[in-house]
């Protein structure tokens, strides 16, 4: 039986396996072409350098969180509640990442802190879902109508909840009180929008 092609998606996967077992900063291109069976320069070949391959995992890894919650800001019924559960799966999306994938959390943590064009576009992401929500939200006349605008808007909902989804925070997603916070949060923001 031949062997299966080398593809971007089966070194993806085999990255973040050894980015598990070896973490962001002793992970090399050449452990991952050891677990494929193949020359580092085969992987080199589809991402030219270990920082591009480690920014196509984090932006993998990401891009499933960006599909749950593009489907709660594009579900139709009121903005407010939408809004919320918007927010409570993101918050649940990073606790799990950071639980459950704590490797691959490091190496998300790594590219936060270079500043990475990976990161940004997640941002913008995020904050652009947020902008849909509010949008349907004053079209529907449940928000007024912002001074500022609604992408200007969501990037301060963005930024309010900063606590419940910025990897700085990680170590308060376990805290006694969190949830009753992040409710708290939410509250005084919809009120807010409601104007």
């Amino acid at each position: 039986m031949p062997p299966e092609p080398l593809t971007p998606e089966r070194i993806l996967e085999a990255t973040e396996d050894v980015l598990r077992r070896y973490g962001p900063a002793k992970a090399t291109v050449v452990d991952v072409a050891r677990a494929l069976g193949v020359s580092h320069g085969s992987v080199y070949r589809h991402f030219g350098s270990k920082a591009a391959l480690r920014e196509a995992v984090t932006q993998r890894w990401l891009d499933l969180s960006h599909a749950e919650l593009s489907a709660v800001a594009g579900a139709e019924g009121p903005a407010g509640p939408r809004l919320r559960a918007w927010l409570a799966a993101l918050f649940a999306a990073k606790r799990r990442k950071a639980g459950d994938d704590p490797e691959l959390f490091a190496t998300y943590m790594v590219l936060v802190g270079e500043n990475s064009a990976t990161v940004d576009r997640h941002i913008e992401t995020m904050i652009g879902q947020l902008a849909q929500i509010v949008e349907s939200g004053i079209r529907s006349g449940e928000f007024a109508e912002p001074v500022s605008g609604a992408a200007a808007t969501a990037r301060a909902l963005w930024d309010a909840t900063n606590r419940f989804h910025d990897p700085a925070y990680a170590a308060d997603w376990s805290l006694p009180g969190i949830d009753a916070a992040f409710d708290a949060v939410c509250d005084l923001l919809l009120r807010g929008l409601q104007g």
